[in-house]
């Protein structure tokens, strides 16, 4: 079992990717943990976290978790800025997932020093931490996004950045296998469309939406922990591994969201650093690249650690981007439905309603 009696860090750990890796992880679904040490700089949200595991056991499953919660689970106030905070987490560590991030395009955007500080420098502390005090941490999973693919912003230009550094650590640490998992919008984890979507749908619109025309793959939150679970298990040094994902019109997955709702959909225009459509592997890349079961896996280009990594044949020909293969309106609808997305009659409040409540 991947995850059995091992010492697991996740940095950004209550975000939505790492509370969902965090409970996959209790539930003893991939082998039992000895401890899950979640590391963030928001003690907020680590309250929230804990709470939750505190107050929610309405099933067995639940049970099982909130058990293992209690006995394995430990909160740790500190940023991957600091190279000391990540060196004292580091203690004991079997594995690292990394998932700490400003992913924010707008607001790397405008803050481009913060996005290197996080995205960039807090890698290189991992890194640094693990090499300079010969540190026996057996995997280290760096958690990447389709927009380090062929960058045009800073938030995919300091994700690329976190790639190279995590790959090329390979080279001077044979110890430590560091991998990445690449992929592109998770449904609904936090700051993403489709909550953003909901909120305007409740509020009786509009919808807004930057252009018709605009493309994303979509993955669901259980999706990307079992890219990160299988990266564990299965990568070899200086792999990244993409998901065989489903791309969608973010036109109909506004459409499918609205339904027959009276509710206007505006298009304000693209947004600072965004994509029309985001590529996953670039043309570049898919020389690099194989598939295995349900992924794409990019092998990495520097020979001292391709040399020690399994023969593999091309499997890929050109980009794999978001406009190639596209979703119809009925099967958005139905990819919604099946992660249970779609808007409820009885949630959503319109204006005329809330007026009247407040009457």
């Amino acid at each position: 079992m991947t995850l059995k009696d091992k010492v697991i860090l996740v940095t950004g750990g209550t975000g939505s990717m790492g509370k969902t890796f965090v409970k996959r992880a209790l539930s003893g679904a991939n082998g039992l943990p000895k401890k899950i040490i979640v590391m963030s700089r928001d003690e907020a949200k680590q309250h929230y976290m804990r709470t939750e595991y505190l107050t929610k056991k309405n099933s067995p499953t639940d049970e099982v978790i909130y058990n293992n919660f209690l006995n394995r689970l430990q909160f740790r106030i500190g940023d991957v800025r600091s190279y000391a905070d990540v060196l004292a987490a580091l203690k004991d560590v079997d594995i690292v997932v990394n998932a700490a991030a400003l992913k924010q395009v707008p607001t790397c955007e405008y803050f481009p020093s913060q996005a290197v500080a996080t995205n960039c420098k807090g890698v290189s502390n991992i890194v640094r931490a693990i090499h300079e005090h010969d540190l026996p941490v057996e995997t280290v999973v760096g958690v990447s996004t389709d927009k380090a693919c062929k960058p045009v912003n800073v938030m995919g230009m300091t994700k690329a950045i976190q790639e190279k550094i995590f790959i090329s650590a390979n080279v001077h640490n044979k110890k430590t296998k560091f991998v990445c998992v690449r992929y592109g919008n998770v449904l609904a984890s936090r700051g993403s469309v489709i909550p953003f979507f909901h909120e305007q749908i409740k509020a009786g619109g509009p919808v807004t939406l930057t252009d018709t025309k605009m493309t994303r793959f979509l993955l669901s939150l259980e999706d990307a922990v079992d890219i990160v679970v299988e990266a564990i298990e299965n990568a070899q040094p200086g792999e990244t591994f993409i998901p065989v994902a489903p791309t969608a019109l973010m036109e109909n997955v506004a459409k499918a969201l609205i339904g027959d709702r009276k509710i206007e959909l505006v298009v304000t225009g693209i947004r600072p650093g965004e994509k029309m459509h985001e590529a996953l592997i670039s043309e570049e890349e898919s020389i690099r690249t194989c598939r295995r079961g349900n992924y794409y896996v990019i092998q990495p280009m520097l020979p001292e650690i391709i040399k020690d990594n399994k023969k593999y044949t091309r499997d890929l020909i050109g980009q794999y981007a978001s406009d190639t293969n596209v979703l119809s309106l009925e099967e958005t609808v139905q990819l919604l439905e099946k992660h249970n997305l779609m808007v409820e009659q009885n949630q959503e409040f319109n204006s005329n309603e809330k007026k009247e409540m407040i009457k």
